[in-house]
C-alpha cells in the first residue's frame, strides 16, 4: 500500500509562495490522479488541484491563477505550488491519490498565512 507524506507548510505572509511536496512511499506511476485537497476545521474538505498521468489537471476555482500541481514521477512527488497567498488559504492541506478501492491520504500539512 502507498503511504503518502506531505511536507513544506508553515507560516507565511499574504502576497507569500510556499512549495508542498507530497512523497510517495513506492512509484506513483501507475497511479492516474493524484491530487491536493484543504479542509478548514467545521468545513467541508475542498478540490485544490489535481493532476492525472498524463499530466492533465484541474483546479479549484479559488485557486486557479495562483497555484500550480505538477507531478515527478521518478522522484515519486507531487507538488503544490502556492503563490499570492492570501489569509483565507491558511488550512490543513492533504495530499491525495486515487487508487482501486479507498483513496489515499496522507496526513496533512498545516498551511498558515498572515494579513
Amino acid at each position: 500500500q502507498v503511504q503518502l507524506v506531505e511536507s513544506g507548510g508553515g507560516l507565511v505572509q499574504a502576497g507569500g509562495s510556499l512549495r508542498l511536496p507530497c512523497a510517495a512511499s513506492r512509484s506513483i506511476f501507475s497511479i492516474n490522479v493524484m491530487g491536493w485537497y484543504r479542509q478548514a476545521p467545521g468545513k467541508q474538505r475542498e478540490l485544490v488541484a489535481t493532476i492525472t498521468s498524463g499530466g492533465r489537471t484541474n483546479y479549484g476555482d479559488s485557486v486557479k491563477g495562483r497555484f500550480t500541481i505538477s507531478r515527478d514521477n521518478a522522484k515519486n512527488t507531487v507538488y503544490l505550488q502556492m503563490n499570492s497567498l492570501k489569509p483565507e488559504d491558511t488550512t490543513v492541506y492533504y495530499c491525495n491519490a486515487e487508487v482501486p478501492g479507498p483513496d489515499l491520504w496522507g496526513q496533512g500539512t498545516q498551511v498558515t498565512v498572515s494579513s
